[in-house]
């Protein structure tokens, strides 16, 4: 290029970012996000096991279970959604870095054109009026990207999508511990339809005795209508624990995404005994534990970007051209060196007056950020309450099961009693019966504090992350090194 030509572009550019400059807003800087979970005051002791496993249901050592989580992550519906918005945001990275760097464009045409005889040369002067024209060529474009316009929109497309998946995290977290609390409740349900057909048999006993007894004389008549209650209450407690269990099947069965009759065959079994306490260095490692912290974290980073993005709209976009090809009116001459067409264009676009429009873009990514922080902090908040809230159930439960055993063993100690003083002739069964139905009903007590303790520790490991663990970004932002300016 000509310097003579070369000096005026600078002097032309300078004053162009210098006008640009002007009405540039500031930087945003980094907004101020927590490092930790306030979980401070906490005290609901140490978990050995310490975190969840990345596939924390395997604890609980049931092969039914670990099938029944196999099919429900094959085929939720919610995880095969959450994969979409994966997917896009992975096409949204390469839309938005084919839109930066160097472009190569080709193009070949042939035209027949016919000339005006009235036009600025008549088709006399030339002596014809039909013509052919051929072109082939190259052009080559740059898009100077010095202010960062395309890299903080790649950069925010590369968040979005880590976002996305740490949202998709999320949802197959929640469908792993709703699938494995409806199990669980189902194993609940089973053991407490197992005693209540303990409770019905020993009812049904003391009915008979107190039937022969009234026909003996030997009791008032009210005896047999108080058996008949107590036995007639066994028996809808039986009812409602059937149901239960049936309703969970169903909703197995939807999880997995298989009809009742598909499900496969699952057999009662012992439930599972339940981790106490919480991991250590709670407050600061939930942050990159918690897949919907980690997107929230994702999702601040990625409206910042946008804000640098519109920021990066004020000033001028520079970019040099270059075309090169073949040009000819003649077609037997097209190839000829003669034909050669060349073309160095730099150009220079300035925003000089727009409306408004780039205020109110970057406005608009202004608020996105706030809303982007707000929901943020909304979210650990939610995980503090969340895990606070599972822990302290955790602890209640904890201590109310031992009451129960202290319940527990007192039946069981009264009932043997009973039966040496049966064996020995100096009660009859009656005694012996209900002891036996007050053990039972211990039993169940004991049971169904059992099961709700499973759910509140399925619930806990949820709200502990379930196994998730992703880098989360600094703040503020470690500043690029890739040569771009950055204003």
């Amino acid at each position: 290029m000509n310097p003579s030509l070369l000096r005026p572009a600078l002097l032309a550019g300078a004053l162009a970012v210098v006008l640009a400059a002007c009405h540039v807003p500031a930087k945003i800087d980094h907004p101020g996000l927590r490092d930790d979970v306030p979980l401070a005051g906490l005290d609901a002791g140490h978990r050995a096991a310490g975190w969840p496993a990345a596939e924390w249901w395997r604890a609980y050592n049931d092969p039914q279970l670990d099938q029944l989580m196999q099919m429900a992550l094959r085929g939720a519906p919610d995880l095969a959604q959450a994969k979409t918005r994966v997917d896009s945001a992975q096409q949204n990275i390469r839309v938005a870095a084919a839109q930066a760097g160097l472009r190569v464009d080709g193009s070949a045409q042939v035209a027949r054109q016919r000339m005006s005889e009235h036009g600025l040369i008549p088709a006399q002067f030339l002596g014809f009026t039909w013509y052919n024209q051929a072109d082939l060529g190259v052009q080559v474009r740059y898009d100077f990207d010095w202010w960062g316009k395309k890299r903080y929109t790649i950069e925010s497309a590369i968040d979005s999508a880590r976002a996305a998946e740490a949202e998709r995290s999320a949802a197959s977290l929640s469908i792993q511990a709703v699938v494995a609390d409806t199990y669980l409740g189902w194993l609940t349900d089973e053991a407490r339809v197992a005693l209540a057909d303990q409770l019905i048999s020993a009812r049904e006993r003391a009915l008979r005795i107190a039937t022969l007894r009234v026909k003996q004389g030997v009791d008032v008549p009210d005896t047999v209508q108080q058996a008949r209650g107590e036995l007639s209450g066994a028996q809808q407690q039986k009812t409602a624990l059937e149901g239960s269990a049936a309703i969970r099947r169903a909703a197995l069965a939807a999880l997995v995404g298989v009809s009742p009759n598909e499900l496969p065959a699952l057999s009662p079994r012992a439930l599972p005994d339940v981790a106490p306490g919480l991991p250590d260095n709670i407050g600061t490692d939930l942050m990159a534990r918690r897949p919907d912290i980690a997107a929230s974290r994702w999702q601040v980073e990625a409206a910042l970007r946008q804000t640098d993005a519109a920021r990066a709209q004020f000033f001028p976009d520079v970019s040099l051209s270059a075309m090169a090809g073949l040009s000819s009116i003649d077609m037997d001459k097209v190839f000829n060196a003669d034909s050669r067409v060349f073309a160095l264009t730099p150009a220079l676009h300035l925003p000089i007056f727009e409306g408004g429009a780039l205020e109110a873009n970057h406005g608009v990514t202004r608020a996105q950020l706030d809303a982007a922080v707000a929901q943020y902090n909304a979210t650990v908040a939610s995980a503090a309450r969340d895990v606070s809230t599972q822990a302290l159930s955790a602890q209640q439960l904890a201590a109310r099961r031992v009451q129960q055993r202290d319940a527990l063993d007192a039946a069981t100690t009264l009932l043997a009693s009973a039966k040496a003083r049966a064996a020995r002739g100096v009660r009859d069964d009656r005694e012996s019966l209900a002891t036996q139905a007050t053990l039972l009903q211990q039993q169940d007590a004991d049971t169904d504090l059992h099961g709700q303790a499973l759910s509140t520790d399925i619930a806990l490991t949820k709200a502990l992350g379930g196994g998730y663990r992703a880098e989360v970004p600094n703040s503020p932002t470690t500043p690029s090194t890739d040569g771009n300016h950055t204003p």
